[in-house]
């Protein structure tokens, strides 16, 4: 019997074996499905939020109030564009509500400095446009990359001879003959004094010499915290609106970046854009030029997606946003970049979406 009773128990312990295998995978599945749902739930509803601010019509009179701007590439200032290339962009922004253009003047050197030989053809251009697009700014686009202290290579906001250096590089491209400045260094990270230092000493010096101190912003935080979380991942994509607002009062111009966004599908970008708007809008002060990038670019990798980041969702996206925030406020424009990537379809969507000046 002894010999006997291992092998009768034997059934009992493989049935009670086989019980407890399908009741662990069981809640094995349901932990996995309550982990899925808890990423895909939120992110379903922002998805439908982002469909939800895209829909709808844009109001009328959400149209060009002639503060548009367009980003140029550096071949303009380096001796590569000609008077046949002037004469085409002419052509390209007579009757939009094109006023501003940052022309890549820089780059400025880690230290903030600038060689003239960087805008060595600024003479011939800027005697061109005043000649050929009377009313239209020429500002120098100047940026660099930031690093933090004891990084290499790029410039340190921390370091009071760099920010000096900055300030003294602006003073020197408006005296060239450049009629602003348009400051454009990444990643400025939420909440950094040493940028908000910067633009102290810079809106006045530009002010001094007779033109605008512009600058290029960070998307803002489309939910709250988003830059605590992109920020742990190495990214510091967004602003929080505070911030946003601290540097837009800091400034004649502010140009949101609102584009590299990841989105897949055009009607996320538009109402992204259209969010991004109104939280821009609530943010800068009346009396700062608000202008929302518009991409005129089509390179494909994992921040951008042409079919998804066309000109023509930018378009309307801003138009709603505008509409719904504040639709009488006239210090409000696009941003186009960049000229040397732009199709014919996106000077069309640009145009037949924003139409043209009043």
């Amino acid at each position: 019997m002894n010999a006997t009773a291992p092998e009768q128990a034997a059934p009992a312990t493989r049935k009670s074996t086989a019980r407890r295998g399908p009741r662990w995978r069981r809640v094995t599945l349901r932990v996995a499905l309550g982990l899925v749902l808890l990423v895909l739930v939120p992110v379903v509803a922002a998805g439908s939020a982002l469909r939800a601010s895209y829909a709808g019509a844009p109001a009328d009179d959400a149209v060009t109030r002639g503060k548009d701007a367009l980003w140029l590439g550096h071949a303009w200032l380096d001796g590569r564009k000609n008077d046949a290339d002037l004469a085409r962009l002419r052509r390209k922004v007579a009757g939009t509500g094109i006023h501003d253009l940052y022309v890549h003047a820089g780059p400025l050197e880690h230290d903030g400095t600038l060689p003239a030989s960087a805008y060595r053809n600024a003479g011939w251009l800027l005697a061109a446009v005043h000649r050929e697009l009377p009313g239209v700014r020429v500002q120098a686009w100047l940026g660099d990359k930031l690093v933090r202290q004891g990084e290499g290579g790029g410039l340190w906001l921390g370091s009071p001879a760099a920010r000096d250096a900055v300030v003294a590089s602006a003073r020197q491209v408006m005296r060239a003959g450049f009629q602003g400045v348009h400051l454009d260094v990444e990643p400025v990270r939420t909440g950094d004094r040493d940028f908000l230092t910067l633009l102290d000493s810079l809106r006045p010096a530009v002010r001094s010499e007779g033109g605008p101190l512009s600058v290029a912003a960070q998307q803002i935080d489309p939910l709250p915290s988003m830059h605590s979380a992109s920020g742990a991942l190495g990214s510091p994509k967004w602003w929080t609106q505070s911030y946003f607002g601290d540097v837009a009062r800091r400034v004649d111009q502010i140009a949101v970046m609102s584009y590299d966004t990841a989105l897949p599908w055009e009607n996320l970008y538009g109402g992204y854009v259209a969010q991004q708007t109104r939280l821009a809008l609530q943010a800068t002060p009346a009396g700062t030029d608000l202008l929302m990038g518009v991409p005129f670019y089509h390179t494909d990798n994992l921040g951008h997606q042409s079919r998804a980041e066309t000109a023509a969702a930018a378009v309307r996206g801003a138009r709603l946003g505008l509409g719904r925030e504040d639709r009488h406020r006239r210090n409000f424009g696009l941003a186009l970049y960049v000229d040397f990537a732009a199709t014919d379809a996106d000077w069309h969507a640009y145009r037949a979406g924003w139409g043209a000046r009043g």
